[in-house]
């Protein structure tokens, strides 16, 4: 039987004793046996382990960083309790709690996906525990989650959308090109930053979609992979789109020259004045002083993408293209999101063989 004695430093505290004790226990067991076997270990202790042993390696950096913001609420009401003595019950009370008012933050209330965030993270840790053989059961898995508010998605008509583009030709190249392949493309905005001059076949026409570019409070700028395998495709764009593109390929070129040794060589296409990627922030604050200026509807940037879909869906593209175009996983995904669109779209199409074939024709 192995043993091993860890001394406290003498202006420790008591909480500072225990969480470090935990630590201890834990780096004693990986040294004898690999990983932790064993499920008396504290929530909070265990989860920081998972962070470093699953989330870190594993999972993007986004989601990583978005697991991080959860961990205050979750160590609060959950960090203290064991493993295995945590219940259904206990993730219940949490999940409730967080639906009502935080006086901490004003009185606001979290959504419903932010509350199923909050359990996703709960529970992807007990499934890490499951799979070390800690526990024989994941207590999230009986939780009562609130329902989802499904909202129609909130784009431009298209007479708004020609507005737009009008009113666009007046501003900066940049994001004339940004918001136009917006619109054309349907990109999401990760992948739009990503783009870089070497994923444009000017020849073809052809955008091919690699990478992209992402923010966060801790890393800044950094370059990421596409959301799925599937995100990673090559669209076709209109010769208009294209002979923007090589307009704006000039324009940046000369501001290259300009800067002279100062520029940073990145190849993207949306960068600030000296070639450095351009923050993923900046042009939805540029579009929100757009709209005020203009009087145009305030919509966010992933709007474009719901306005490229419904205008392949209404246009009477099938489900299998538009869910390769927009770069999703499944079929059923595109389904699932726009499932009113293209219910509009059916309806259209049986009033038009209506109009071709009328039932009640009266007999001559």
């Amino acid at each position: 039987m192995k043993t091993m004695t860890w001394t406290p430093k003498p202006n420790m505290t008591v909480k500072q004793i225990e969480k470090e004790l935990d630590r201890q226990a834990i780096l004693f067991e990986e040294k004898c046996h690999g990983l932790s076997q064993s499920a008396n270990i504290k929530f909070e202790t265990f989860a920081e382990q998972w962070f470093k042993e699953y989330a870190e390696p594993k999972l993007r950096i986004r989601t990583v960083d978005r697991y991080k913001q959860y961990k205050a609420r979750t160590y609060a009401a959950l960090g203290s309790l064991r493993m295995d003595k945590i219940t259904t019950r206990h993730i219940q009370s949490f999940i409730n709690n967080l639906q009502e008012p935080d006086i901490k933050d004003g009185g606001g209330v979290l959504s419903p996906k932010t509350v199923r965030g909050y359990l996703s993270f709960i529970s992807t840790i007990f499934d890490y525990a499951l799979k070390q053989d800690m526990l024989k059961d994941n207590p999230c898995q009986r939780v009562t989650l609130p329902a989802l508010i499904k909202k129609e998605h909130d784009c431009y008509t298209l007479e708004e959308a020609q507005r737009f583009l009008d009113l666009l030709k007046n501003e900066h190249l940049i994001y004339q090109v940004f918001f136009t392949l917006a619109i054309f493309g349907g990109f999401r905005r990760g992948e739009l930053m990503g783009l870089e001059w070497k994923d444009i076949d000017f020849d073809s026409g052809v955008i091919n979609v690699q990478r992209t570019s992402q923010y966060t409070k801790e890393k800044g700028i950094f370059t990421d992979t596409t959301k799925t395998k599937k995100s990673q495709r090559s669209l076709k764009l209109p010769e208009d789109v294209i002979t923007l593109l090589r307009q704006y390929k000039i324009l940046q070129d000369q501001e290259r020259l300009k800067c002279g040794d100062q520029w940073i060589k990145s190849d993207r296409l949306f960068v600030a004045w000296n070639g450095k990627p351009m923050n993923p922030n900046t042009p939805f604050s540029w579009l929100w002083r757009f709209c005020e200026r203009t009087g145009m509807k305030k919509v966010n940037i992933h709007s474009f993408r719901h306005l490229n879909a419904t205008l392949l869906i209404t246009s009477g593209v099938d489900a299998k293209t538009v869910s390769a175009s927009l770069g999703h996983s499944q079929v059923t995904t595109t389904l699932n999101i726009y499932t009113h669109t293209f219910a509009e779209a059916q309806a259209k199409a049986s009033e038009a063989i209506a109009n071709v074939l009328p039932l009640n024709q009266k007999a001559e």
